[in-house]
């Protein structure tokens, strides 16, 4: 056991709140240390959202300290403790029994001993403890050693350790891009042969650790890992596939690393722009067709890569809206935008894409851009699309049908009609009027028009 000395940049206001809250179980005669990722991150210097701590306390004992508790995970003795208006996640010392699921053991065993809750962690670098009183940083397994070296390392046996729970091995890829480490050989072979307890994962936790993934400073590292292991091909099948198709003259990279470089240039705090940068060209890989002059096309590659995207996306589980944000974003990322688009055209295609995703459709198309290897920035023309869009936002021109000077109750009330088809269909077409002329958008022109749009409809039998 390693107990080095440590004086950490906490702030003193909470560094006081942090004393007091440990004091609170030694005044009882238990021990309680800071543990895991908040000790690696303060070791680090990193930004630290979460403080774990580890106890010998039992469950109950933790519920009657504190007047505020929350048994989140009591079976496996966690509890969250709601003090100084913060969230304290305190886990009982333990030694897991057989894991019989991939995830979870069958038992879980309450130990009063830290090197014993130690040993049955997942890395080495987040198997440290921290005594706040005496400034000692609490060392079983040589986890600061391999900060130092920057490595990622199990605990122990990695084939026991990935063998146990199957989102270890993602995990260890998310973490090898958060801190720009490297997987150690052993713990890196370990994973390609336990992809048969990774596959017992569920789709919303491997959901979760890609999106973390996609937080990072550079999820191609973390995604290269996933792919050289066979990750890659469990949870996102589609984006291994585009792994060594060469793309055509204009890009230096194959369509899998073009996507991963342009996922790394996409916003890192826009995590969804981000997933659209990993999956804009997934639909390449189907439509790829040699020319003539021996280059490869791609034509219609985002409509097929949309399709895609929604499949994928509804496999792993996202909401319905994350799911559109992306399936817009793909779909629309091959837009190319010439100095003869009209205002009308230009209104047209904010409609298209819709006015809040158009910032977020531009960021993508820059992340693109970047991950081609060889350019960087938006091109001139769409600049220039930029301040025209602009201008009309300024304006306030209608670009969607709430923003007409008329809606469906006054087109009722006008017809005596009720709810149904012919009401989208007359507020579409006057919206169509006013893209090419905002000026059409007063209640009394678009009356007018939407009388002479009702009688084409009687004409043609549809004013039902």
């Amino acid at each position: 056991m390693n107990m080095t000395k440590r004086e950490f940049n906490i702030p003193e206001n909470f560094y006081r709140d942090l004393r007091s809250f440990i004091n609170t179980f030694q005044e009882k005669g238990f021990q309680c240390y800071l543990i895991g990722g908040c000790v690696r991150d303060l070791i680090l210097e990193h930004d630290i959202y979460d403080y774990d701590f580890a106890t010998d306390a039992r469950p109950e004992d933790v519920m009657k300290l504190f007047r505020r508790v929350v048994p989140t995970g009591v079976k496996h003795g966690t509890v969250t403790v709601l003090v100084h208006g913060m969230e304290f996640e305190v886990t009982t010392f333990r030694a897991d029994g057989k894991y019989i699921d991939g995830r979870r053991p069958e038992k879980v065993h309450f130990s009063d001993s830290l090197e014993e809750d130690v040993k049955r962690r997942d890395f080495t670098i987040n198997g440290l403890a921290y005594d706040i009183n005496d400034n000692r940083v609490i060392d079983y397994v040589k986890g600061i050693a391999d900060l130092e070296k920057g490595i990622i390392r199990t605990i122990g046996s990695p084939m026991d350790r990935f063998s146990e729970d199957g989102l270890r091995t993602y995990r260890a890829c998310r973490f090898a891009s958060k801190l720009d480490f490297e997987i150690e050989k052993e713990t890196l072979s370990a994973i390609s042969r336990t992809l048969h307890v990774a596959e017992l994962v569920s789709v919303e936790r491997i959901k979760d650790e890609i999106m973390k993934l996609l937080g990072t400073a550079k999820p191609s590292v973390g995604f290269e890992y996933m792919r050289e292991t066979g990750l890659l091909k469990l949870c996102l099948p589609e984006l291994d596939l585009c792994y060594g198709v060469e793309q055509n003259k204009y890009h230096v990279h194959d369509i899998y690393y073009h996507s991963l470089y342009a996922c790394d240039a996409a916003p890192k705090d826009q995590p969804l722009i981000r997933l659209a940068a990993l999956l804009h060209d997934i639909g390449k890989v189907r439509t790829r067709r040699e020319g003539a002059d021996g280059d490869y096309t791609f034509y219609n590659h985002e409509v097929i890569g949309a399709r895609m995207v929604r499949k994928l996306m509804r496999r792993l589980r996202f909401s319905n809206s994350d799911l559109d944000t992306v399936n817009n974003l793909v779909i629309n990322h091959m837009f190319h935008y010439t100095d003869d688009w009209s205002d009308g055209a230009v209104r047209r295609f904010m409609k298209k894409v819709g006015v809040d995703n158009i910032e977020d459709l531009f960021s993508l198309r820059e992340a693109d851009r970047v991950g081609n290897g060889s350019r960087s920035g938006l091109p001139e023309p769409i600049r220039i699309l930029q301040k025209r869009i602009d201008i009309i936002i300024e304006a306030e021109n209608a670009i969607s049908v709430r923003d007409l000077d008329i809606n469906g109750n006054i087109i009722m009330e006008l017809f005596s009609i009720r709810p149904g088809p012919a009401i989208g269909i007359i507020l579409n077409d006057l919206l169509e009027l006013v893209l090419d002329d905002p000026e059409l958008n007063t209640r009394e022109i678009l009356i007018e028009n939407a009388k002479k749009i009702w009688s084409a409809l009687e004409e043609e039998g549809k004013a039902k």
